[in-house]
């Protein structure tokens, strides 16, 4: 809230530098902004008396929006990488996805392993539980596992997150 849209008897002022001017009436502080060209911009309502404050809102609404935008500008998407194997893997296709999911933990991004059942090696869900093992077990030295291989469907999924650096 600010200016008028205050309709509170009395407030808690702070000045424009910062310094606190005490419990006084909200007329009276929607003066003291007005004679000094700035706005009185209610700070902490669920206070007791609210908290108002001196300011220049335009100038306040484009500082907050240059953090928001700073903020968003440093902060990293993470995307999450998706690599099949099956139970009966060969031991080249199994290097090549272990390549593949070392170049994308070391990028920063998720990566998400599916280990797909056709048929009866639903009946051998245990040597898909010791690929994923031996999988992450590879890549260790880049990547932590966030979620253990867990059977879903006829698929077992297992998640690695990227080491951070530290």
């Amino acid at each position: 809230m600010i200016n008028e849209e205050i309709k509170d008897k009395e407030v808690r002022l702070i000045d424009d530098d910062g310094s606190m001017l005490g419990i006084i009436s909200s007329k009276d502080a929607q003066k003291m902004a007005l004679t000094k060209n700035l706005d009185l911009v209610k700070i902490a309502p669920q206070a007791a008396p609210p908290v108002c404050k001196i300011m220049d809102y335009g100038k306040y609404m484009f500082e907050l929006s240059k953090k928001e935008k700073e903020a968003r500008k440093n902060q990293k998407i993470i995307s999450i990488k998706e690599l099949w194997l099956k139970p009966s893997i060969e031991e080249h296709d199994f290097d090549f996805k272990v390549k593949n999911a070392y170049k994308f933990l070391k990028d920063g991004d998720k990566v998400k392993v599916n280990l797909r059942f056709r048929g009866r090696e639903m009946h051998y869900t245990s040597l898909g539980q010791e690929v994923l093992t031996r999988f992450a077990e590879a890549v260790k030295d880049v990547g932590i596992m966030e979620k253990r291989p867990k059977l879903e469907g006829r698929s077992m999924i297992m998640i690695l997150n990227p080491k951070q650096d530290g």
